[in-house]
């Protein structure tokens, strides 16, 4: 026969020996179970499901179709760095006409400046290639004078050979 031990004792007793049993497993297994409010650290929470794809093309259209499209003009970017308002154009940062007339006259100063510069390292550059062709083409004349020095040399020792022997012949006869 099978006897159940809320039939031996009373149930207070069976009330405070099933307390015992739940605290000696909670500190057996490090009181998780004891607490609720941790739950267990090691069951990960479960993901929640995903959005389903967006069934719009848009992402698809390249920009300027989007924008005949949709209506869609968002402008040229603009960005305001240390009070001076900057603006992308045609893959640069220009600085928008907004600043100080000082900060302008001195940019104007600069840019003639620099194209000033320019314009004087261009002419330099001019004359250093004329000056390489005068250079190239003196050489070339120097080595012909050369060459043609050299003939004439040859030409002249030829003559007084040719001499010395018509006479040393005609001496001999």
């Amino acid at each position: 026969m099978i006897c159940n031990i809320s039939d031996l004792c009373c149930p207070s007793i069976f009330h405070m020996l099933e307390k015992n049993n739940k605290a000696a497993e909670a500190s057996r297994t490090g009181g998780w179970k004891a607490m609720p409010l941790f739950g267990n650290t090691f069951s990960p929470k479960k993901t929640p499901p995903r959005k389903s794809a967006s069934l719009s093309n848009l992402h698809s259209l390249d920009r300027s179709t989007r924008e005949i499209e949709l209506g869609l003009d968002y402008g040229n970017p603009t960005m305001n760095l240390a009070g001076q308002s900057l603006k992308f154009e045609n893959g640069q940062w220009i600085a928008d006409s907004g600043g100080s007339s000082g900060d302008t006259r001195e940019m104007q100063r600069l840019r003639k400046r620099n194209q000033q510069l320019e314009e004087e390292n261009n002419l330099l550059q001019l004359k250093v290639d004329i000056l390489l062709d005068m250079l190239s083409e003196t050489t070339a004349e120097s080595h012909l004078m050369e060459k043609e020095l050299e003939e004439l040399k040859n030409r002249s020792r030829r003559r007084n050979l040719l001499r010395s022997m018509c006479t040393s012949f005609q001496a001999a006869v």
